[in-house]
């Protein structure tokens, strides 16, 4: 008969599988809740098993997240992550992509689209100066425009990135049609097609089809909720060379919401170019900040042009303007390459138009508006989250940025969730929409760009019912 205590029994059971490598590093335990139930056990015999894995180093806990195995070496040899993989095609993107269609919108509402709302944006403003620039400079119309870009927006772009300490200069600039196809620029400038890259996981799923559509494959680090990617993990991914960029969110991550700390910031962007790896950093939520003091993006810390930076004013200022730009650093020659290959040219009107915008000073007075309005909304939702879901559930609280990421027990299904919240005309966005394995399917993405009314109040009353009717199922 095995006298050693229960709690040493599953800690030693689970320490043989971290052991033989059937839990890998970087990957997340079944929370207490499930591992009771599994063994039979008392909640405080699993708690004292996962303290004594946290004491022996093989297991981290992560604020809201559970537990994961820990990255380290063992007899000399680090631990593996997982193979790269092609990005499956799901046919939840298109039901997904349908339902922002003009023909669905007034039916499809609620907490699935990651952009400002209408009338938090400044488009009367904007009308007025469209005019205005059309009457002052007829000649736009009719000009295709330099590939690189509108100089005096530029110009704009390069004083707005003083505010984080940014030394962009417009000349090294290239103007885009929005954050996508900066990183679309950036991606063929650098990759061929069977190359692999590095990506957070969980990822923004137009980022992972634009990885499909050029062929690459993908190598997934693990990410913090609250405080982004694995430094480490990222280390032991890129001790080779067959890592050819990293494509990182640390603001604001879009679907987790995280923000990396400085400290992890600058690591990653040492690291990398003290390996000769690019890093392609998307910063298009890095304005949202809910706090006083706008989060440097990693280009802060680039001393050797190793870091390709992308942003945009899509999210804050016109959608439908499209206008992103990129700082490519030591591979601006190619990226311009790129660009003239792929698009040519950006309409040259619309960059007036948010060049005069930016010129007015309009911008700080808006951006102080939007971002006290989202700060108020993702309050609504988290107060919300807490009355009507249960309480096992786990979800990020963000500091910036429109989304946040909920995690369910494991057998929870958040495809059932997507289907019946849909028929009753509610967005969200299920977690397999952001894996390239359809990996996630216990988590779920929720928007707060929408207002927080009594409709939006009711909408998410009516996620909680479905959610609570599934654990009764």
């Amino acid at each position: 008969m095995d006298t050693q205590p229960l709690y040493l029994q599953l800690a030693d059971d689970i320490a043989a599988q971290i052991s033989a490598r059937v839990l890998r590093a970087g990957e997340r335990l079944p929370s207490l809740r499930e591992m009771k139930l599994r063994r039979g056990l008392s909640l405080s015999t699993v708690q004292q098993a996962f303290r004594r894995l946290e004491d022996l180093g093989l297991v981290e806990a992560r604020p809201q997240s559970g537990y994961f195995v820990r990255y380290r070496s063992e007899a000399g040899h680090a631990l593996r992550l997982a193979a790269p993989t092609e990005v499956a095609v799901d046919p939840l993107l298109w039901s997904y992509v349908e339902d922002q269609s003009e023909q669905r919108t007034e039916r499809m509402q609620g907490f699935r689209s990651a952009v400002a709302p209408h009338a938090l944006l400044p488009t009367a403003q904007l009308q007025r100066m469209t005019l205005d620039c059309m009457r002052r400079h007829p000649d736009l119309l009719s000009d295709y425009g330099r590939p690189s870009g509108y100089l005096d927006f530029k110009r704009q772009i390069a004083r707005l990135a003083m505010e984080w300490g940014g030394q962009l200069h417009p000349e090294q600039l290239i103007v885009t049609q929005g954050t996508i196809e900066a990183l679309n620029l950036a991606l063929r400038a650098l990759t061929r097609p069977g190359d692999v890259v590095a990506v957070e996981s969980p990822a923004y799923f137009s980022l992972l089809y634009t990885l499909k559509a050029l062929g690459l494959r993908v190598v997934e680090i693990p990410t913090d909720p609250v405080s982004g990617i694995s430094v480490d993990a990222l280390e032991l991914a890129t001790r080779d060379a067959a890592i050819k960029a990293v494509i990182l969110v640390p603001n604001f991550s879009n679907p987790l919401g995280a923000l990396m700390p400085d400290a992890a910031k600058e690591k990653v962007a040492e690291l990398l170019a003290a390996r000769g790896i690019p890093l392609i950093e998307d910063d298009v939520y890095g304005e949202f900040y809910y706090g006083r003091q706008r989060p440097r993006p990693i280009k802060a810390f680039d001393r050797s042009g190793n870091v390709l930076y992308c942003a945009s004013l899509t999210k804050d200022v016109a959608p439908g303007l499209r206008i992103g730009w990129i700082d490519p650093g030591r591979y601006r020659s190619q990226v311009e390459v790129q660009k003239y290959l792929s698009t040519h040219s950006t309409p040259t009107l619309n960059q007036a138009v948010l060049a005069r915008f930016l010129e007015s000073g309009a911008y700080p007075r808006h951006m102080r508006r939007l971002r006290r309005a989202i700060a108020s909304q993702m309050q609504g939702l988290l107060d919300g989250l807490q009355q009507y879901f249960p309480a096992d559930v786990r979800y990020t609280r963000p500091q910036g940025g429109f989304v946040l990421w909920l995690e369910f027990p494991q057998e929870f299904d958040s495809l059932v969730l997507h289907r019946q919240a849909r028929q009753e005309g509610i967005g969200l966005a299920p977690g397999p929409l952001f894996s390239p394995r359809g990996d996630y399917r216990n988590c779920v993405r929720l928007s707060c760009a929408e207002p927080w009314t009594e409709a939006q109040q009711a909408r998410l009353a009516r996620l909680g019912q479905l959610v609570h009717q599934q654990y009764a199922g």
